[in-house]
């Protein structure tokens, strides 16, 4: 009896490592690998595809990107199922590798800028009354917890809320995974209780203005409100004039 496709030897890097991935992922869907079972180890897919240890390494690797393959960092790999997260997750992870932590970080800002901003004008212009009402919810959350830890979580709320107006599962995972990271990891602030004020009266300029139906207010206090947090994220480059404040 011949062998099975999938275990036919393959041979050139890159088009061994599509032919292994692609034989993987239809393994999975097929339920033949069962979702949370561990993948084959590097030997046994180097004997059944006759194929080098990079190259089946490289066909991991696109497993993952792919969303079919979680664990790593020492786990071995074990078959999933993918999602839209785990899909944006994995490509958000490589576009750092690729473009670098600054750099990506700009790009990721930029297309932050682009979905708020068409939020706040699509807001003002079509939210219904439960949009609205779910959207004074966070501010309000946001204002009680000015000046305490609790302050960037509703941050993150009140904006998550708005970009739901959009009703886009796409941009609104984009916004959970992209948006959530780089506020959570904004610079320790030395006056927190005016950085949280000035915040919330940005929040309620932009809720003002889509309760009034206005989008042109509410987009220009959204551009001004996102241009001001990406600065205010900024790490201060080295300098070497003496610091004025003696602050080391």
């Amino acid at each position: 009896m011949g062998a099975a496709p999938a275990d036919n030897a393959v041979h050139g890097s890159r088009g061994a490592a599509d032919t292994i991935a692609q034989s993987l992922v239809e393994a999975i869907r097929s339920g033949d690998i069962l979702d949370d079972q561990p993948l084959p180890t590097e030997r046994e897919l180097c004997d059944r595809f006759d194929a080098s240890r990079p190259t089946v390494r490289e066909a991991l690797a696109q497993l993952q990107l792919r969303g079919y393959v979680s664990g790593g960092q020492g786990r071995r790999p074990r078959a999933t199922r993918p999602s839209l997260a785990s899909i944006l997750r994995g490509a958000g992870d490589h576009l750092r590798e690729v473009l670098g932590d600054n750099e990506s970080a700009a790009h990721l800002e930029q297309m932050r800028h682009f979905i708020e901003t068409g939020a706040a004008r699509e807001a003002a212009t079509r939210a219904d009354t439960i949009r609205i009402a779910k959207l004074r919810d966070t501010l309000d959350r946001n204002f009680e917890a000015i000046g305490t830890p609790a302050f960037p979580t509703t941050d993150i709320a009140f904006h998550r809320a708005l970009v739901a107006v959009l009703g886009n599962p796409v941009i609104l995972t984009l916004h959970d995974m992209f948006v959530s990271d780089m506020l959570a990891k904004r610079p320790h602030l030395n006056d927190r209780l005016s950085h949280d004020q000035i915040v919330y009266e940005e929040h309620r300029q932009i809720y003002q203005a889509i309760l009034d139906s206005n989008p042109q207010i509410a987009t220009d206090v959204m551009d001004r409100h996102l241009a001001r947090s990406y600065r205010s994220r900024l790490a201060a480059p080295q300098s070497l004039a003496p610091d004025p404040l003696n602050r080391g």
